[in-house]
């Protein structure tokens, strides 16, 4: 989170990452105003745009320079008299394909999957907010010509793992839970196929392995189990230098009744076990505490005099916080790493953030990998 004036919001923050929490304000169904720690890249994965498509909506000249209160408009460009005048003509003749719209999908990846443009998909289903659309949505596909159609069928995959994987190349602002959900896999299957250190981070530009070809790899939940015993050797060196931190992890844990794999996976998510990690806005060590955070988890929980510099006393902070969001929410992991992330009070008034998600995801790759 982002902004945490208040106790209620506490909660912990990613800064060896590239995953923002976006607290930008909703202004109406096609407009935000940008709010401390946005990122262009996290509100277009938040509104299912590219990068590119909400700078040009904006007409930004630099995409990397936002300022707190500033408006963006996040609805897809109206689409031309040439685009869907282009796209409707075949469709008729051939009857438009139908797209069940699944849970986490947007309009970005359907209408590549396709070969067609958002705008043809909005101006065909008279789609009122390209932002936004339901799981369980028909959704017609303009163009029926076979070039299209072959792309996302099933027919051409299956060749593909016979000679090798397939190869994903990371366009901005996508993250492994996005990959993952599109070739059907799972975000584990593809950090042990690539040999990843960090699933919460991938760079632009970097080419993955995309694991299985056929339909069968998006069936069976097995990739995941196997990777708890498969860390990336450039993590598991990491984690082999950083063993002291790792071990007070695991006192402090077993101190608060918090699974040792789960508290281990939040602290590597966080700062990578580093204790002089402090991010720009001040979140301290290695469960990255805000000021605030630390006083009211030591004047509330611990009743100690506030002190995230010191190692053993914010990693105890820390994994008392996690305690107090698992007793909270029965249990559940994604609610409680949500708090942490977002805030309680966010939980609490509006649920997970859809940008929560692969911060969500992340960890929970990551408690395997340490044994969860």
């Amino acid at each position: 989170m982002r902004t945490r004036s208040i106790p209620l919001l506490a909660g912990g923050l990613s800064t060896l990452l590239a995953l923002t929490v976006v607290t930008s304000s909703v202004l109406a169904t096609d407009e935000v105003i940008v709010g401390p720690g946005d990122t262009l890249s996290a509100i277009a994965l938040e509104h299912g745009l590219t990068v590119a498509q909400l700078a040009a909506r904006n007409g930004l000249a630099d995409p990397n320079r936002i300022y707190v209160g500033q408006r963006l408009a996040v609805t897809a460009p109206a689409p031309t008299a040439t685009t869907p005048a282009a796209a409707p003509p075949a469709a008729p003749a051939a009857a438009p394909r139908v797209h069940v719209v699944a849970s986490g999908e947007h309009l970005t990846g359907i209408a590549r999957r396709y070969g067609t443009s958002i705008a043809a998909i909005v101006a065909l289903n008279r789609i009122s907010n390209p932002s936004f659309i339901r799981a369980g949505t028909r959704l017609s596909i303009p163009g029926g010509s076979t070039a299209p159609v072959s792309s996302p069928g099933a027919a051409a995959p299956p060749v593909a793992p016979a000679a090798a994987p397939r190869v994903h190349v990371v366009a901005s602002g996508e993250h492994l839970t996005g990959i993952a959900r599109r070739y059907g896999t799972s975000i584990a299957a593809i950090v042990a196929l690539n040999r990843i250190s960090n699933p919460s981070f991938i760079r632009t530009g970097t080419r993955l392995s995309i694991p299985g070809g056929s339909a069968a790899p998006a069936a069976p939940a097995s990739p995941p189990p196997a990777v708890a015993a498969a860390m990336p050797p450039s993590m598991a060196a990491l984690v082999a230098s950083r063993a002291a931190v790792g071990q007070v992890i695991a006192e402090e844990a077993q101190r608060h009744g918090v699974p040792v794999a789960f508290a281990r996976a939040v602290a590597w998510q966080e700062s990578g076990w580093q204790q002089g990690v402090t991010s720009y806005v001040g979140a301290m060590g290695v469960m990255q505490l805000m000021p605030a955070t630390a006083d009211w988890v030591g004047e509330a929980m611990l009743h100690s005099a506030p002190n995230p510099r010191d190692l053993r006393w914010n990693v105890s902070a820390g994994v008392r916080l996690l305690r107090h969001y698992l007793d909270r929410y029965h249990g559940d992991r994604a609610l409680t790493l949500a708090a942490y992330y977002q805030g309680q009070r966010a939980v609490d008034q509006h649920g997970i953030y859809r940008v929560s998600r692969p911060y969500i995801a992340s960890i929970l790759v990551l408690e395997r990998l340490f044994g969860g």
